[in-house]
């Protein structure tokens, strides 16, 4: 089988030394959930709600001294993550938020409880929230994720459009080793 986005995600993650991911699975996110399977090093903590995901995440940050890593179905999922990520924020933790969005296709007709993500998480993330719509955003997407939530120890969210992104598209090529300096 190739390599979809999901498992480039999963080994860009991977390489900034991520190996413990909370969330709580669903359909916005079904091509990382599957990635998971394929995934070498990496753990699926899965919570019994998005909010204590999220609160996992910056207690991994807390204790670790790593970027704590939470994941979210879009609409009510990702939601349910904003009290975590406050904590994080306040607390000034290195967390990063990946959520998943309906299509670009299907974003402005009300489908399957969507929410403005962007607009969502713009307060709690706002030093860097950003939706990734093709896979060959998902390298810079990640990398500048992880690098601003660990040099600015503060929250920053990422996005697939996961029915386009994730989901049997072929992986992004070049996942080297990212460098703090700039990749």
């Amino acid at each position: 089988m190739k390599e979809t986005v999901g498992d480039f995600l999963l080994k860009r993650l991977a390489a900034w030394g991520v190996r413990r991911i909370y969330g709580y699975p669903g359909d916005g996110i079904n091509g990382i959930m599957g990635a998971f399977g394929r995934a070498e090093g990496m753990q699926f903590v899965q919570a019994r709600h998005e909010e204590m995901a999220a609160f996992m995440a910056c207690a991994h940050a807390k204790f670790t001294g790593e970027v704590g890593v939470c994941l979210a179905t879009s609409g009510p999922g990702a939601i349910h993550l904003l009290n975590g990520l406050y904590d994080a924020r306040l607390d000034h933790q290195p967390v990063v938020a990946i959520v998943g969005q309906q299509s670009r296709a299907a974003i402005g007709g009300d489908y399957q409880q969507e929410v403005d993500l962007l607009s969502l998480f713009k307060d709690v993330a706002h030093e860097y929230v950003h939706m990734a719509s093709t896979p060959q955003q998902m390298r810079h997407l990640v990398d500048r994720a992880v690098r601003i939530a660990l040099d600015r120890r503060t929250v920053t969210c990422k996005g697939p459009r996961c029915p386009t992104t994730c989901r049997g598209s072929p992986a992004p090529s070049g996942c080297s080793a990212p460098s703090r300096a700039g990749t």
